[in-house]
């Protein structure tokens, strides 16, 4: 049985609704990853496309649903980013998949985390209406990612994966809207 019943939007729901919407379309993201202590690089280069997803929608329910949240309508919006990447110095393909995230409170429910297929929730917060915060918490790491829109042609990212209190990884991105 569903419901009609539509949850009420809190300052924090509004804004991630948003700032996805702004996200929506296709980019190309020139990332650099740094290994910790050693300074290893690694330069990737990503197609991204981002969807926003509308309170109610299948795939909103699917993650509330893996997430075991009563409520399959609850989560008020959400985002579904598909990636496909190459390793820019090898030539070769590193990664090609698809996440998704839904927004309820302060709390991004997302079907996957960076180290794991496992569903994971992040706590989300905005600095200004342009920077989004994300905090995730797993496996006794922590992963912490800002995103910045600059105008509506460029956004920047920046990742600190830590363990144990060290960091272990830093990526930053330069992302251009195509």
């Amino acid at each position: 049985m569903t419901s009609s019943l539509k949850i009420v939007q809190t300052t924090n729901e509004q804004t991630i609704a948003e700032f996805f919407q702004a996200s929506v379309g296709e980019w190309r993201s020139e990332r650099r990853y740094y290994t910790l202590p050693q300074g290893e690089t690694k330069e990737v280069e990503s197609l991204i496309t981002i969807r926003f997803l509308e309170q109610g929608c299948e795939e909103l329910q699917n993650l509330a649903q893996l997430h075991d949240l009563s409520n399959l309508e609850i989560l008020t919006c959400g985002a579904q980013v598909s990636w496909e990447s190459t390793d820019v110095l090898k030539a070769r393909q590193e990664s090609k998949g698809c996440t998704l995230f839904g927004a309820l409170g302060n709390i991004l429910y997302r079907d996957r985390g960076f180290a794991t297929t496992k569903p994971v929730t992040a706590q989300y917060y905005f600095s200004n209406f342009q920077t989004l915060s994300l905090r995730t918490e797993y496996n006794s790491s922590v992963f912490e990612e800002e995103i910045k829109l600059i105008g509506s042609k460029y956004r920047t990212r920046q990742s600190i994966i830590s363990r144990a209190g060290e960091q272990l990884m830093i990526g930053q991105y330069l992302e251009k809207r195509i």
